[in-house]
């Protein structure tokens, strides 16, 4: 939840920064609340206001900005290495056969889109 709120004040771009860090608040809250698929959520959200952040703190951006966005990214490091409970909450959520399976699909998903988050920027 605190990189949502650092990530509020950056200003908006193509992906809606602010927004996603919304509803990455609220799935903060849900978590906080007990619910197990509040992780799937906010990592999804996570991933999503990465191509936001990242790029304010490596290429773009006065001082404080990139400050703010290194903090950020540093906030969001715990919630994208539960990648592996994210997609267990998943498999859960959908109800598929064969959740072994099913879950290693969904992290490698997980990892590629990662990976691709990274790289729009650039593009």
């Amino acid at each position: 939840m605190f990189s949502a709120l650092l990530a509020l004040p950056l200003a908006q771009n193509a992906w809606h920064g602010p927004e996603v860090a919304a509803i990455l608040a609220i799935a903060a809250t849900a978590q906080f609340a007990g619910h197990r698929w509040a992780i799937a959520v906010i990592v999804l959200s996570e991933l999503l206001l990465l191509p936001t952040v990242w790029p304010r703190a490596f290429l773009e951006g006065d001082l404080d900005t990139r400050i703010s966005a290194l903090v950020t990214l540093g906030a969001m490091v715990p919630g994208l290495l539960a990648m592996r409970r994210a997609a267990a909450a998943l498999v859960v959520l959908t109800g598929r056969r064969h959740p072994r399976v099913m879950r290693r699909v969904l992290h490698a998903g997980l990892l590629i889109s990662c990976v691709i988050a990274i790289a729009v920027p650039w593009l």
